[in-house]
């Protein structure tokens, strides 16, 4: 079971077959996390607007990592996205629409349906049906080691963090949290996505945030050391 705002949504029967998708490099929306949007292309604020005369859900996906664009024009889209539920739209005031997302469940694209003349693109999906169980694999994710390669990235970009919010927070909500905030690049974010469960995404941000630490330390001339 998913809460997302005032929704709750036990199983696929509870989300649209074919959902408009908002291809954005760099993003990442996980089940639970929150992604607040600036809206201001006319054919988005046109899915916007369709999609609060819906069921209120869009999905979140990449552009492909190859760079591939379709017969179109447009570019060919990651296979697997976030579906997430509008929780809140407010108008600018200048035709802008600036809202919050909240993660649903993941998705693969089954197929690229037809636009029926609508300015957006739009989807056939197919829920991760692991996702329904918010907390699938949080009791074995390595917090320590999460907690420690958080920690070494702060101390490496001189940054802080509200440690007391940060010791509080789930597995779930903080593997989550760390992933979507994350500064790395669009492959990343991807693997991050794809992860099948919460163990293996704290893994793989665990080994991401390694990697940039040991690169950016060959790039001072010294050695990068995690503590």
């Amino acid at each position: 079971m998913v809460q997302a705002g005032n929704q709750t949504y036990r199983s696929s029967a509870d989300l649209p077959e074919t959902v408009a998708v908002f291809p954005l490099s760099g993003a990442l929306l996980l089940p639970g996390g929150q992604m607040p949007l600036n809206i201001f292309e006319p054919r988005y604020i046109a899915m916007i607007d369709d999609a609060m005369q819906g069921a209120r859900v869009i999905g979140i996906i990449q552009p492909r990592l190859d760079g591939a664009v379709n017969e179109a024009g447009e570019p060919e889209l990651c296979a697997v996205g976030c579906l997430g539920r509008i929780t809140s739209l407010t108008e600018s005031g200048d035709g802008r629409y600036l809202l919050n997302l909240q993660g649903i469940v993941r998705f693969r694209v089954a197929e690229e349906a037809p636009a029926r003349g609508l300015p957006y693109r739009l989807c056939r999906v197919t829920p991760f049906l692991v996702d329904f169980d918010a907390a699938a694999g949080a009791d074995e994710v390595d917090r320590e080691e999460l907690l420690r390669a958080f920690r070494a990235y702060l101390q490496a970009n001189q940054l802080e963090a509200d440690w007391d919010s940060v010791t509080r927070a789930s597995n779930e909500t903080l593997v989550n949290a760390l992933s979507m905030m994350s500064p790395y690049g669009p492959a990343e974010k991807q693997a991050l996505l794809e992860a099948p469960d919460l163990r293996t995404r704290a893994e793989t941000l665990v080994a991401i945030v390694e990697i940039a630490l040991a690169r950016e330390g060959r790039e001072d001339g010294g050695p990068t050391v995690l503590q």
